[in-house]
This record gives structure tokens, sequence and C-alpha cells, in this order.
């Protein structure tokens, strides 16, 4: 009986915003036989004629005014943090929206926007695990105060590091050692590398209770890399007054190409999370 009425349930509209390396994969799992519960609504690339001349240009959008015509249940957006910044609420407005560029969210003022348009909208805005390994146990954390401290160090190929001055100067001077760009809070550094450090912004949302502010990211260049490496280390609490507290150390190794921006893996943690966005009440939800 489950599988009959699967089967009868019509697939999800998707609405792809951005055809990078990461937005094409996505496409082409949505059309290919083992997406079939999806059905892709548009596709929609600043550049238009990436993607008039693939195979998906019959489903190329070319202004967000005509969203509403496509009938989207859901947008995912991989384009740019700046899209999320200038077009989510319009987004919200005809469609939950999933954020692969959640480093807008170190804006205040477009975080308080969007979670506001959610809610307003009866609208879920979804947050993609994409890299973060453990979202859901720091997010559980954070709901229960439990949290007191979050670092996530990602290190990379300087091939692979799409950065803004004073970064892009000093990862350029990288020859043969391993260079820290950066260290300090999440928000200073997301508009410095707004491309790379999507995990650390996602993790600054799940541990909500520290935030941008207090949320901490490392920033490292390694030109003997072939991997995008993240090391997620978490405090939280002691189980009583004068012991050690709990901590926690993750490291994700993932296998990258020479200079791309997007590790192997996600692009199939993507898909999944797309596959699982679906159902979950109004306002942020993390997959």
């Amino acid at each position: 009986m489950a599988n009959q009425i699967s089967a009868c349930k019509p697939p999800r509209r998707v609405g792809i915003v951005g055809f990078g390396s990461l937005g094409r994969y996505l496409a082409e799992q949505i059309t290919s036989s083992s997406g079939s519960d999806l059905e892709l609504a548009f596709v929609w690339n600043r550049t238009a004629d990436v993607v008039l001349q693939s195979p998906f240009s019959s489903l190329a959008l070319d202004n967000f005014a005509n969203i509403k015509e496509r009938r989207p249940d859901i947008i995912i957006e991989v384009a740019h943090p700046d899209v999320v910044k200038t077009y989510g609420e319009k987004f919200l407005e005809v469609a939950d929206l999933m954020v692969g560029s959640p480093t807008a969210f170190a804006d205040q003022e477009t975080e308080t926007r969007l979670r506001g348009a959610a809610i307003q909208h009866g609208r879920t805005l979804y947050i993609p695990s994409g890299a973060l390994w453990g979202a859901n146990d720091i997010l559980k954390l954070a709901t229960a105060g439990k949290l007191t401290a979050l670092c996530i160090t990602m290190r990379k190929h300087p091939s692979m590091l799409k950065v803004n001055e004073p970064l892009k100067s000093l990862n350029a001077g990288v020859t043969d050692a391993e260079t820290v760009l950066y260290s300090g809070d999440v928000r200073s550094l997301c508009p410095l590398a707004p491309n790379n450090v999507n995990t650390m912004a996602a993790a600054a949302m799940a541990a909500h209770n520290l935030g941008f502010d207090v949320v901490q990211g490392r920033l490292i260049a390694d030109p003997s890399t072939k991997a995008h490496t993240v090391t997620v280390d978490l405090t939280g609490p002691a189980p009583c007054p004068g012991a050690d507290p709990m901590t926690v150390q993750v490291v994700r190794i993932n296998p990258a190409i020479p200079g791309k921006l997007t590790g192997l893996a996600t692009f199939v943690s993507f898909y999944s999370s797309l596959r699982d966005a679906y159902g979950r009440p109004a306002g942020v939800q993390f997959v």
C-alpha cells in the first residue's frame, strides 16, 4: 500500500539557480531514472548561454519574474550568496528554498529577512549539510544550550580557493608550504571567501546559540593536498563541576579535482539533501 501511495504522489518540481558543476550535476540527477520523484521545473544561470547550450535549454529561465509560471515546489540555489541576498525573499514567496550558499547569512540583515519570509509564507528554508559532518548533532547541542565552542578548519589546495583581498594576495604567494590564510570568527571570513566557506557558514547556522560571531573558522592553503579536508572541533558540557568538558573532533577528507571549488563527495551530499527536503515545518531546517 505504501508503495502504491508513493507511486501516485506527483513528483516535486525543482528549480535550479546556478548552473556550474554542482548545478549541472543536480539537473542530470533529477532527470535521470534515479530521480523519478523529482521533476526539473527550470534552470537559471547568470550567464544564460551556458544553459541554452546545454541539454536543458528548453527549461532555461531568463527572468526571476517568471518563476511562478514554472510552478516549482522547491528552489535550490547553488550560484552565489549575492543571489540569496537579492532574490531569497522572492523565491520563498513561491516555493521552499534550499540555500547552497549559506555564507549569505553572515549578513545579519539577510538572515533576519529570510527567516521572516519563510514563516510569513509558510515555506521551509533548508540548509544542506554539504561537507559538514554532524550538522544535526551540532544543532541538537545548540538547541539544548549545551554547545560551548565550535571551530571549523578547512584545508584546500591554493588553486581550489576563490578568495577576496587581503586573502587573495596571501593565497597567491603560497607555493611550497601550507599557510593559514585566516583564523577568527566565521562572520568576518564569509565575505572574504564567499564560495569556499559555506561549510563554516552552515556550522554557524546549526550552532545557533553561538552564531557567526562566536563560531571560529580556520582557512588553510596547502599546496601538497589533493583533497578538501574539513575538521570539526566541538566542545560541549562537562558532566559535573570541575570535570573536563565533552569534546568531539571529526575529520572529513573529500577528494577533489584540482582547481575545483566543490569536492566530489559534496555533489552526492547535496543531491541526498535535496531528496530529503520535503514535508518539514516552516522556518529553517537542516537536511
